[in-house]
This record gives structure tokens, sequence and C-alpha cells, in this order.
């Protein structure tokens, strides 16, 4: 087992291979193809493959075939022997050394939660999601959205799917995430990013070490074709994030601790879109 680890260390230990497995963590529990890893990285087929076969080989990694395209993503039973590893055995589990991996079982307190939603242009999904867990939430949720390069303005076509389901859209403006990423901000208690792109997960690291799920799903705003194939992308946008939202709020996320709230948005981000018709 020592001798595993070790070696999974090691191929972590080159600068390129980590980031690799930095942005499929991020994605989890997302597939990412490898051209969308190529391209993130700037990195030739050939050298991305090298890297990858090495987390392969280290069991971090795991490969599937989906058509002619091959998907990566994260082995996280592996990952999580190799941290509880790191930090259970090595360490001890002492809270003045691993504090955030200690906070871990803390159990939820009976309060109202921040939510933010993080998008790139923050004018559909994440305004979509915002949206609809302010009216499915109830009184339980702080509601916030952001992008990491947000637009002007709202879409056009995504405040008309808010007007026609009743949602009040005179409360939403397009924001930068750095609005929430400053002193005197809100402490997020989940953040969810909803792109389905590797380049979109330039996110920050959270104080609070909030819950985190990637809710990826296919940007509406880059359909084409005529206006009523346009507007059925973004319907089916909508749809999605309901059925995710409405699995999130049937949590008991009072009662629940965050190993059990976090295993549970993980599973929600692993539902296939297609299936939210």
């Amino acid at each position: 087992m020592i001798e595993g680890i070790a070696n999974q260390l090691a191929i972590l230990g080159h600068p390129q291979r980590i980031l690799v497995f930095r942005i499929l963590i991020r994605r989890f529990p997302d597939s990412v193809p490898a051209g969308e890893l190529a391209d993130e990285l700037d990195l030739k087929a050939s050298t991305l493959s090298n890297y990858l076969n090495a987390l392969q080989r280290s069991g971090l990694v795991k490969q599937e075939r989906s058509g002619t395209s091959l998907l990566y993503s994260i082995e996280m039973k592996n990952v999580q022997q190799m941290l509880d590893y790191l930090i259970v055995d090595c360490c001890r589990g002492r809270p003045d050394i691993c504090m955030p991996f200690a906070q871990g079982n803390k159990a939820a307190t009976d309060r109202k939660f921040n939510v933010l939603f993080l998008c790139v242009g923050n004018s559909a999904r994440s305004i979509f999601a915002e949206s609809l867990l302010l009216t499915l939430g109830g009184d339980r949720f702080n509601v916030f959205s952001a992008g990491t390069q947000p637009t002007s303005e709202l879409n056009p076509m995504a405040v008309q799917v808010l007007d026609d389901k009743g949602h009040d859209t005179s409360i939403l403006r397009s924001k930068n995430m750095s609005e929430f990423a400053t002193p005197g901000a809100p402490e997020m208690d989940f953040v969810f990013t909803v792109c389905n792109q590797a380049a979109n997960e330039e996110c920050p690291a959270w104080e609070g070490q909030p819950i985190s799920g990637h809710w990826g799903m296919p940007d509406p705003v880059r359909a084409e074709g005529t206006d009523a194939e346009r507007s059925l992308a973004f319907q089916h946008a909508y749809g999605a994030l309901k059925r995710r939202i409405e699995a999130f709020t049937s949590l008991p996320v009072e009662s629940l601790d965050r190993i059990a709230l976090q295993t549970a948005v993980d599973d929600i981000g692993r539902t296939p879109t297609e299936d939210m018709k």
C-alpha cells in the first residue's frame, strides 16, 4: 500500500501531471474528453497522452470510450485512499495540521444556507439556477449567481424562459464572481459550477470550505439553428437544472453531515442532462 501511495505522490510531483489531475478533480464526477484537456493546458496530444497514461497506471485516473472519443475522470476511491493515508495515518488527523479536512464530519447547523452558482457569462445557466432555487428553496437558502467572465446583460432568451415560468426577473443581474470573493462577502455553504468546459473551471478556493458541486451542462447561449431550436435549448437547460435543484432541495441539509452532503451533491451532478426533459 505504501509503495503504491508513494508512486501516486511521485506521479503528482510533475507540474503538468498535477495540472491534469487538478482539472479532473474540479470536474468530478464528470468525465472530460482528452481533446478538451489538451486545449485547456495547451499540450500536444502525444504529451497529454503520456501524462494521462502515468496517472492511469498510478490508479488516480480512469479512462472510458464514448464513440470515437476517450474520456477521463478521477478514480475517487484511490484518491481518497491516498488522502486518508496522508491525513489520517501520517498526520493522525490532528486538527492543527489538517483543520479543513478534519471539519469533514461537522454537522450542518440549523440556519439559512448561502448558495452560489457559477458559470462563465452569468447570463443563462447560473441565472436559471439562482431563480429556481429562490423559488423552490423556500426560506432555507440565500441564493446568488456569478460569472468568471460575466456579460453586460442577461441573455434575452433566458429572461423570456424565466418570465414564462413565472419567475421575478427584475431582481436579476449579471455579476462577477469577485463580488463574492472579497472581505465582507457572504460566506458560502455551497458553491455549484454549471459550466461544461474545463476552461471554465478557473474558480477560486472559497473561504469557509463550502461544499462544492459540478453540475455541468451544455450552454444554451451557444445553441445554433432556428429561433425555435435555440429556444428549445434554453428550455432543456432550465428543465435539467430544475430537476437537479428539486433533488437538492429535497435533501435534509440541516441534519446531514458534510461528507453525506458532499456525496449527495455529487450524485445529483452525475444525473445525465439528456434524461431531464
